[in-house]
């Protein structure tokens, strides 16, 4: 048993190392977003390092299995991979806590807590300096550099082939408003406010808001409803939804940002399906990531509803209309333009149906 010990060992290593990379793979996007949201490149950079990673570590898992250059470089190497991660996670569970979020060390493939992937690395670790007291590199002159360089270009080329992607474009034209744009009314005398839309002009000249003369006191007065100014939101690159126009800064709308295989994007539109049937709901648009398109009728099954919608070809874009660090599902209730209430991904900013009927019914602004 001590005597394959060694060879039990590189062959945990390796399938470790495979596991990372094949989980990183699927989706690869969603490793694409992780590098952004730390801050180490942009939307532009991340397809190609995220790929480079991966092939890094499919090299790895190659590599370890082999003896040239074994001990003097890719045990070394691995070793000091494995504590840049550590130092990375200590810092993530300084920031952030050591129980809090999926470091993506295995994807979404297996999420892990920052503590547990650091003990993971530090298993890993020990693993590796147990090899490298108990084997040895091939005899002096037989080593190929060549046969890591080899593993490594062709691992690279393997990842680029099949996760193909387009050059990063130019920047979209998003225009990031608020989540609540801040708004004081005008102070109008003997006026009411007339809503957004309305053919009545102020007596005052108000040129931001319509007005009429209050014909006086009365029992059935409605109380007046004042619209906010209206806004290019950053959602106004997006006009057509299954084929029809629309203008999603006029009036009251609600904006989703969904994937369609997503769980927890389903189940947010369950709720607004809920809330649809009070029939006062603003009128419901989606944007779709260009991820598992083909899901997108099962998703309006499960539901039990269909809402318009477009697609997203490009994933940075879809990701950039979320807000850094932010994740699906986002739902958003827009007011001419205006975000009143905006919604992302799950714990704190997760979308509260109740609130956001409570604000459209209110006419709340903020």
């Amino acid at each position: 048993m001590k005597k394959h010990l060694p060879l039990i060992v590189r062959l945990l290593i390796s399938a470790l190392f495979l596991l990372s990379a094949v989980a990183k793979s699927f989706p690869i996007w969603a490793f694409e977003k992780q590098l952004v949201d730390l801050g180490i490149v942009n939307w532009c950079q991340a397809p190609y390092l995220a790929r480079l990673i991966i092939a890094f570590e499919t090299a790895i898992a190659i590599a370890i299995l082999q003896k040239n250059y074994l001990k003097s470089i890719v045990i070394p190497a691995t070793l000091v991979l494995l504590v840049a991660f550590c130092f990375h996670l200590g810092l993530q569970m300084y920031q952030h806590g050591a129980m809090n979020g999926n470091c993506g060390c295995f994807g979404q493939l297996i999420p892990m807590t920052p503590l547990e992937a650091f003990f993971k690395n530090i298993i890993t670790i020990l693993m590796l300096v147990y090899l490298y007291k108990n084997v040895s590199d091939k005899p002096k002159g037989e080593n190929k550099f060549v046969y890591l360089l080899f593993i490594y270009t062709a691992s690279a080329l393997l990842m680029f082939f099949l996760f193909p992607f387009c050059p990063c474009k130019a920047e979209p034209a998003v225009v990031n408003t608020p989540a609540v744009m801040p708004y004081t009314p005008p102070v109008l005398k003997d006026t009411v406010i007339a809503p957004v839309g309305s053919n009545t002009q102020s007596m005052e000249n108000d040129t931001s808001h319509a007005a009429i003369k209050n014909p006086g006191p009365s029992k059935d007065t409605v109380p007046p409803i004042i619209a906010p100014v209206k806004m290019q939101s950053k959602f106004s690159a997006y006009t057509v939804f299954s084929g029809a126009k629309v203008d999603l800064n006029e009036g009251k709308k609600i904006v989703c940002l969904f994937v369609p295989g997503c769980d927890h994007c389903r189940n947010a539109a369950k709720e607004i399906v809920a809330l649809k049937k009070s029939g006062k709901l603003p009128p419901v648009y989606v944007l779709f990531m260009n991820e598992e398109v083909y899901k997108i009728p099962e998703f309006f099954t499960e539901v039990k509803s269909s809402f318009p919608y477009f697609v997203i070809d490009d994933i940075p874009t879809f990701f950039k209309l979320l807000g850094n660090n932010a994740t699906t599902p986002g739902v958003y209730y827009l007011w001419n333009g205006n975000i009143v209430k905006g919604y992302e991904g799950l714990e704190a900013h997760q979308f509260n149906a109740k609130e956001m009927m409570q604000a459209i019914m209110t006419n709340q602004l903020h």
